[in-house]
Order: C-alpha cells, then sequence, then structure tokens
C-alpha cells in the first residue's frame, strides 16, 4: 500500500470524530487499529491528538442543561426592580427620582442582555420541572412564606416598627437563598444570599443606632435590589463565557 492510500484510509474517519460523541471516538479508535497503517500500541494516537485539541464542554451531572433560568433572571429582575422603587420613595428630592430613574435603566439593560443571550445560545433541551423543583424545594419557599408573613405581622402588627419591615424580608429571603444554593448546586447564591442576609441584618442596626426608616430603605432596599441585579448580570455573564446553557 502507498502512501496516498495509507493517508486516506487513515483521514477519512477524522472528519466524524469532530462531529460525534465519545461512544463513536472509541468506535473509530477500534476500527483504526484494526486497519493496516492505523495506530499501534508504540506508535502516537491520532485520534487522542485530535480529540485533545477540541474544546471542552461543561455540563451538569445530568446532562441536562439548566432550566428556569430565563424565568428566574426574570425573577430576580421584577423583584430587583421594587426593591428599589418602593425603598427609594422616602428620600428626598432629587435622589428618589435619580435612584429610581436609574433602577428601571438597570432593568431594562438586564432584559436586553437576557434576549440578547436566549437568541444566541444554541438549542436545547428543556429539563422537567421536577429536576429542580423537587420537595426540597418547595420545604424551603414553604418555610419561606411561613417566616416571611409571620415575621412582618409581628414587626408591624405587635412592635409597630414598620420600618424595619424591608430588613426582615430581605434577612429572610438571604436566608432561603442558602437553601437554594444547596439544592440546585449554585454557588452564586450563596453569595447573594450572604449578602442579602448582611443587608437584614444591618437594617436592624441601623434602626437600633437612630437611623431613620428612610436610612434603611436605601440601605436594605435599594442595597438588595443592586445584589438581585449583580446576580443576573454575573448569571448572563457565566453564560455568554459558555460556562452554561439557556432555555426558555
Amino acid at each position: 500500500m502507498n502512501r496516498e492510500d495509507r493517508s486516506s484510509r487513515l483521514g477519512s474517519p477524522i472528519p466524524a470524530i469532530r462531529r460525534h460523541d465519545g461512544a463513536r471516538i472509541a468506535a473509530t479508535k477500534k476500527r483504526m487499529r484494526r486497519r493496516p497503517g492505523g495506530p499501534t500500541k508504540r506508535s502516537p494516537d491520532v485520534v487522542h491528538m485530535i480529540v485533545g485539541k477540541l474544546p471542552r464542554v461543561t455540563m451538569p451531572e445530568n446532562g441536562k442543561r439548566p432550566a428556569g433560568m430565563v424565568v428566574g433572571s426574570m425573577v430576580a429582575i421584577t423583584f430587583g426592580a421594587v426593591f428599589v422603587l418602593v425603598n427609594s420613595a422616602g428620600l428626598p428630592t432629587p435622589w428618589s427620582a435619580v435612584i429610581r430613574a436609574v433602577g428601571l435603566v438597570v432593568a431594562a439593560l438586564l432584559i436586553v442582555g437576557l434576549v440578547l443571550v436566549v437568541r444566541g445560545a444554541p438549542p436545547a433541551t428543556q429539563a422537567s420541572a421536577s429536576d429542580y423543583m423537587d420537595r426540597r424545594y418547595w420545604l424551603i419557599v414553604a418555610l419561606e412564606a411561613g417566616a416571611l408573613f409571620g415575621g412582618l405581622a409581628v414587626v408591624n402588627g405587635v412592635l409597630h416598627r414598620s420600618a424595619v419591615s424591608v430588613a426582615w424580608v430581605a434577612l429572610v429571603v438571604g436566608v432561603h437563598f442558602f437553601g437554594l444554593a444547596r439544592i440546585w448546586r449554585m454557588p452564586l447564591y450563596h453569595w447573594l444570599g450572604a449578602v442579602m442576609t448582611v443587608l437584614g441584618l444591618a437594617g436592624f442596626l441601623i434602626y437600633a443606632l437612630g437611623g431613620t426608616a428612610a436610612i434603611v430603605g436605601l440601605v436594605v432596599g435599594v442595597g438588595s435590589g443592586a445584589a438581585l441585579y449583580t446576580t443576573v448580570g454575573a448569571a448572563l455573564r457565566h453564560t455568554l463565557r459558555g460556562r452554561t446553557h439557556v432555555v426558555t
């Protein structure tokens, strides 16, 4: 067999290797070992040389792409805007209008970025809702709702300290993100939970030291909105860098 025949026989499976998965690669390697001129135990492994140069894609353990990112991002943007708009109302003019305008602009930019990321993402298979909304998720949500509304009833109805209502909300929501980070294996939620928890505790401290409701709202409410915005922005950035995949 001349050199051209050997190169053509060796070269024919290589394009298929670029298009198929690990099982096809293994099968191709096995066929190549049986052919004259194919790689031997002592010769360089052509398949490994080629595969080693291909980009690697990190996927979740279950092989499915993360579900609900679009919905989750929209929820975070919405609540972030609510935190900013509601809790900046007590600030003097023109700061209230300025902060509200900035909050709306940031929310709009994040929505535009989310749409662009979704449009530019490769086709993805939607994972079942049961994959991430299992019993643990609903237990966390139930505990959050009970703590949130029960605590607000005490803060507003019993203690008559409505100035720290937003601090209680931020504290409860922040703690619940630790649970979600645990069951969904999302380290980014640990950071979000830590920031909102600290902001909630800071709100109680500010009020105890004589801070007004407007100051508490600025630090805790607007700060929590900024934390939610930042989390969405970080998630979009990770997606653009190819660390995760987007599904609607």
